[in-house]
């Protein structure tokens, strides 16, 4: 497993887990085990999932109907597989957003 692929997806979780929780429990919630994080809308029940992929060095992130996967780029952005020029912050927040309501910038 490759040390650089363990410490961005550590690094990232934790920052993606203090702003859920920093966040109105009574708007989203998080739920972390080590490979993965489910945000979860309070109100309507929508959730988001994080996931690593060790075997490919992927995040996976399953939210707005639709499942995109993310590689972590030589300038250590995560960007999506299919190069639509989606940032892995930037889509969590859009599938957050769109669960809850909130806005919250990642």
């Amino acid at each position: 497993m490759d040390a650089t692929y363990s410490a961005s997806v550590s690094s990232f979780f934790k920052k993606l887990i203090a702003a859920v929780d920093a966040a109105d429990p009574d708007v989203i919630e998080c739920d972390s085990t080590g490979d993965m994080v489910t945000i979860t809308a309070t109100k309507s029940g929508a959730k988001v999932i994080v996931n690593t992929q060790r075997a490919v060095s992927q995040i996976w992130v399953a939210g707005k109907g639709e499942g995109v996967h993310f590689s972590r780029e030589a300038d250590g952005r995560w960007m999506d597989d299919k190069q639509k020029g989606l940032e892995l912050g930037a889509w969590i927040s859009e599938c957050i957003k769109e669960a809850s309501g909130l806005s919250l910038s990642l």
